[in-house]
């Protein structure tokens, strides 16, 4: 009978700890806390620390990264060629190349170049059939294109049609003059000038038909009206008579390029060195650089106050590139006229970062360009300042062999075997949670049932007791 009774309170049991009256839940729960910090914790602050890192290093190379941009403008031979232009008057805009000469023109235009327009005489309907044969259109002395009229074109809207597909280099339209007759084919010359004047010619199959009335222009006169003439554009270059086809002037003047768009009064042209655009990249880099400080300073940063440091405290990868960047920024660059950034008014503050004097750097790149381009990109255009500071950059940045990926690739690496390591003590801390699980499990059952035969024989004794 005992020991029925023991059998079931065991099976009652169906929470850890109700059969023995411990917290055996609670002491478990220790445990595996105790387990976690001892094995888990560091493992997961180390990557806490490897993924700050590598996130600093991104930092790191945005900021390099945007150096190197500016570098690589300052390092293009064409910027120190760059030239800008002006007109004082309105009806013609300039645009240059390095082949241009810098200078002052003075330029007048007196005629604008237009094409050609030929009307035919009105008719009634634009869809009725004018006639069937051949016609004929050349532009200057272009190949001359036949177009075929026949029933399936042969409207005032086919011919049209026909004439826009025929790549002859004219555009036909019809325009509603609002009389009796009021639609007329209006053909215009695709290009500007007395050489691309056109000439028309129309072979009916019937001579009474429509068509042979319209058509034909033999570049002075016949059926068809001339309403806008064929002229060349005509200016004056500091006093030289200039004809152009186009109202695009190309070649007038070297590496130059006029597009006119209105006759006037003489005006100046004044061709010069684009010094803004130096200026501005000149400034684009030492702003680039200025950044690229500041990155540095705040991931490398300490703060005694609340015992923080920054991702790169002590990071010799770091250290190095701030060195050598440095000793850029120092060292003397062939024996031209600027061998230091100081002498084009770029000096090196105490901060680390560069500070540009506006007056001493725009009177160099003004008076002495020549210098500045051999000291930034030298006479080869890769030896000056900039070419030391891109190969620098280059070493930091590529992205097969640089060294910050060298570095970033290693703490990925690191970060897979923190990854591993936590996975393998985690998979240990869950193995002793099932044993001492297990083992607490079977305590719980037997002090369960040493109660119950405790309570039993206690019941027994009671029972003998009162029969006495």
């Amino acid at each position: 009978m005992a020991t029925t009774t023991s059998t079931s309170s065991t099976a009652s049991i169906t929470s850890l700890g109700v059969g023995s009256g411990l917290d055996l839940d609670s002491i478990l729960t220790s445990l595996e806390e105790s387990k976690e910090a001892s094995l888990l914790t560091p493992i997961t602050n180390q990557e806490t620390s490897v993924k700050a890192e590598i996130t600093a290093y991104g930092t790191l190379t945005s900021a390099l990264t945007s150096l190197q941009t500016a570098a690589e403008a300052l390092a293009d031979s064409s910027l120190y060629t760059s030239l800008t232009n002006s007109l004082s008057g309105s009806g013609v805009t300039a645009a240059t190349t390095s082949k241009a000469e810098a200078g002052t023109y003075t330029l007048q235009v007196t005629q604008l170049a237009q094409a050609q327009s030929l009307t035919t005489d009105g008719v009634a309907s634009k869809t009725t059939a004018l006639g069937t044969g051949t016609l004929t259109l050349q532009v200057g002395t272009a190949d001359a294109v036949t177009i075929t009229l026949d029933s399936t074109n042969n409207t005032l809207e086919g011919i049209r049609t026909a004439i826009n597909a025929s790549g002859a280099g004219v555009t036909a339209s019809i325009v509603n003059d609002g009389s009796d007759t009021p639609y007329r084919l209006v053909l215009t010359s695709d290009s500007t000038g007395t050489e691309s004047a056109m000439t028309v010619t129309y072979t009916g199959d019937n001579s009474t038909d429509t068509a042979s009335s319209l058509f034909g222009y033999d570049g002075s006169s016949g059926n068809m009206t001339q309403t806008v003439e064929a002229l060349d554009a005509k200016l004056t270059l500091n006093g030289i008579s200039i004809t152009s086809q186009s109202n695009t002037v190309e070649g007038a003047l070297q590496g130059v390029t006029l597009s006119l768009s209105a006759a006037g009064s003489s005006q100046t042209l004044t061709i010069s060195q684009d010094t803004d655009t130096i200026y501005d990249a000149i400034s684009a880099f030492v702003t680039a650089y200025n950044s690229y400080v500041s990155s540095v300073d705040t991931l490398t940063a300490y703060n005694a106050d609340t015992d923080t440091a920054g991702e790169l405290l002590g990071d010799s990868t770091t250290r190095r590139i701030s060195t050598e960047l440095s000793s850029d920024l120092y060292t003397a660059i062939g024996s031209g006229t600027f061998s230091y950034l100081s002498q084009l008014g770029i000096s090196l503050e105490v901060d680390g970062t560069l500070q540009i004097d506006e007056d001493t750097l725009t009177s160099a790149i003004t008076d002495n360009i020549d210098a500045v381009s051999q000291f930034f990109i030298g006479t080869d255009g890769k030896s000056g300042f900039i070419g030391q500071i891109t190969d620098d950059l280059d070493t930091y940045l590529d992205e097969d062999s640089g060294l910050i990926v060298a570095k970033t690739d290693s703490l990925a690496s690191k970060l897979e075997q923190l990854e591993e390591r936590y996975t393998e003590k985690q998979a240990l801390i869950d193995s002793e949670m099932a044993r001492w699980t297990d083992e607490f499990t079977q305590l719980d059952t037997l002090i369960s049932s040493l109660n119950s035969t405790s309570d039993y024989l206690t019941t027994q004794f009671d029972a003998l007791n009162s029969s006495d």
